[in-house]
């Protein structure tokens, strides 16, 4: 299984709704193994820099590098559910 990259910013709700979505998709067999590494964009800005230029809002997930989920503001659970859920289908393939 690849690796996924999640950039997030503390207090952000969409970032809570990523975060819920990757633990309670995460229980699933099929994901058990999925390796996500949490970059904290304000904390930890020396290892957003190869994302720079690549997403505006966060969350944003990323396998090696490309971008297959940024949130909008707006977007639900459900939203961000799915588009986490992709990208562990993504990560296992």
């Amino acid at each position: 299984m690849k690796k996924i990259t999640m950039i997030k910013i503390p207090g952000c709700p969409y970032c809570a709704k990523a975060k819920k979505a990757f633990e309670e998709l995460c229980q699933k067999p099929e994901y058990a193994n999925a390796e996500v590494e949490v970059i904290d964009e304000q904390l930890q800005p020396e290892l957003v820099t190869p994302y720079n230029g690549k997403y505006y809002y966060v969350p944003s997930l990323f396998i090696d590098g490309e971008k297959l989920f940024e949130a909008q503001p707006g977007q639900d659970y459900e939203t961000i559910k799915a588009a986490v859920e992709k990208t562990l289908k993504a990560a296992a393939e």
